[in-house]
């Protein structure tokens, strides 16, 4: 069971908002994951070069723990109570679910996002140039993506005719992230097959329901534990099922999966401990503006396009951020 992220700065000692602390004192910052130590290794490496990045050193002006929920979201809220009963002075949420947690226990300390898929339709800032509330940081730019995945899934099997998306219809941005996919779909000539992963549990019923539907392809694009946690059956069925797919996070790809284009996360979780640095500072989260993405990663694995028999054009590998041979 995870620890608490409680970053403790001696060097930046300004207590949050209607606290207060005197001088020296350390400084806490909750950090909570709805994922496991293993899903989330390069992003926490990545906070920790940005925190360094600006001054922090440590084991001397930090102190850092870590709680991971590991999947289970019924311990989110708990963790975030927890949180709060600490009197953190920020926390850095991991997602969607953990930032919602976080909003949802306190309208006082500040919120720091590292990544949300659309953190207006959610609910969590008013807008992106002027939050309005207790929450800031960045967001993915999620949907905008997904219509860039599918001309990329049909420049490498010019015969595409069918698609089948794989999402969370409970997450805010999956209907977005359809609209995206669709309207690509239509300029392109592809059909569209949605299927709907709640669970870790349906995940073999949805390459079967692709298989049957006689997809081409598979655009990966569940989110929470179903996804993030299972990497390994996923690439599995995908293997099992011969179907190319294409997924939003390097992470997949780097376990064995075929391809992805997406954001890179641990540039986001990097660029979150500026937020942290910035409001420890004094600066207030409703002053803050969303950030959005600035680096974007388009690896391919070509082990796993051997596999089931798939050859990548030239012109498409070598746009390539990075090739697994």
């Amino acid at each position: 069971m995870g620890g608490a992220f409680c970053f403790r700065s001696r060097a930046h000692g300004v207590r949050g908002e209607g606290r207060g602390a005197a001088a020296g004192e350390s400084t806490p910052v909750g950090y909570l994951s709805s994922l496991s130590p293993t899903a989330l290794a390069h992003r926490t490496e990545a906070f920790r070069q940005g925190s360094q990045e600006l001054g922090y050193v440590e084991g001397k002006t930090i102190i850092v723990d870590y709680r991971y929920a590991e999947g289970r979201s019924d311990r989110v809220p708990a963790f975030v109570a927890e949180l709060v009963r600490l009197k953190v002075d920020v926390i850095v949420s991991g997602g969607n679910s953990t930032t919602q947690a976080a909003k949802k226990a306190t309208n006082i300390i500040p919120s720091v996002m590292t990544q949300s898929s659309d953190p207006v339709a959610s609910g969590f800032v008013a807008s992106l140039a002027r939050p309005g509330g207790n929450v800031t940081g960045l967001s993915q730019l999620a949907p905008e993506l997904s219509g860039k995945r599918l001309e990329i899934l049909k420049e490498i099997i010019p015969k595409l005719s069918r698609v089948a998306v794989f999402g969370t219809s409970t997450s805010v941005a999956n209907a977005e992230e359809l609209k995206e996919v669709e309207t690509a779909a239509g300029a392109l000539g592809v059909k569209v097959q949605y299927v709907d992963v709640l669970s870790p549990k349906d995940l073999e019923a949805a390459f079967r329901a692709a298989a049957k539907g006689r997809a081409d392809t598979v655009l990966f694009q569940v989110s929470g534990a179903a996804s993030s946690l299972h990497r390994k059956e996923i690439i599995e069925f995908a293997v099992k099922s011969r179907l190319p797919v294409m997924f939003e996070t390097t992470s997949y790809v780097e376990a064995g999966g075929l391809i992805s284009y997406g954001v890179h996360s641990p540039d986001l979780a990097r660029r979150a401990a500026t937020f942290v640095d910035k409001i420890l500072k004094g600066a207030k989260p409703a002053d803050l503006p969303v950030e959005q993405p600035t680096k974007f990663e388009f690896v391919i694995n070509l082990k796993a396009a051997k596999q089931i028999g798939l050859t990548i054009p030239p012109n498409v590998l070598v746009r390539a951020d990075k090739v697994i041979r």
